[in-house]
């Protein structure tokens, strides 16, 4: 079994949730399984060691930037093996200090996002890492608050991307994605 089917074999599909007409792609089970979650990590370092590192004029990731919540789970690790700086995007008001804001819209409403105002120096080579890419909406913000620091999004990678909902295009970088789902 190849690390994407390995990968994609333990998301659990829950309809109808949190609101009716939406399947809810859980990767909980991933994170229960040690295999299986540093099947996933080495997956993502590979990608960015193999592809992302060669559109970085100094070829490396000065920071990885995780989208509260779920890109917590992965982007401190990820950034610990690139030996870059881990800079969390929080909802609005859960940050200490002087914050930037960005607002966005979600599948089922608006949203607000923030990141530390010192938090990434201009020039500065990103990615942002989340569990899911639906609408891109919150991708989109986090992108935001990188470039009104300086910083350069070089991708945006998720564990699954909900390919109907052409998010992709809305972002200012290449997404990845390991697994792609029509559904």
């Amino acid at each position: 079994m190849s690390d994407v089917e390995l990968i994609k074999s333990h998301l659990t599909a829950y309809p109808d949730f949190p609101k009716k007409g939406i399947v809810f792609l859980d990767i909980c089970p991933i994170l229960r399984n040690p295999l299986v979650f540093e099947t996933l990590i080495t997956h993502l370092v590979h990608h960015i060691t193999s592809d992302t590192l060669n559109r970085s004029p100094t070829k490396k990731i000065d920071v990885v930037v995780g989208l509260d919540a779920r890109g917590f789970l992965f982007g401190p690790i990820i950034a610990l093996r690139l030996g870059a700086a881990f800079v969390p995007v929080r909802k609005a008001g859960k940050l200490p200090g002087q914050t930037i804001t960005a607002s966005y819209e979600k599948e089922y409403g608006m949203d607000s996002f923030e990141i530390q105002a010192d938090a990434i120096k201009p020039g500065q080579t990103v990615i942002v890492v989340d569990d899911l890419i639906a609408t891109g909406g919150s991708a989109k913000a986090a992108g935001e608050l990188v470039a009104k620091q300086g910083g350069k999004t070089l991708e945006y990678l998720f564990v699954i991307e909900l390919m109907f909902l052409n998010a992709a295009s809305k972002l200012d970088a290449p997404v990845y994605s390991i697994v792609q789902s029509d559904d």
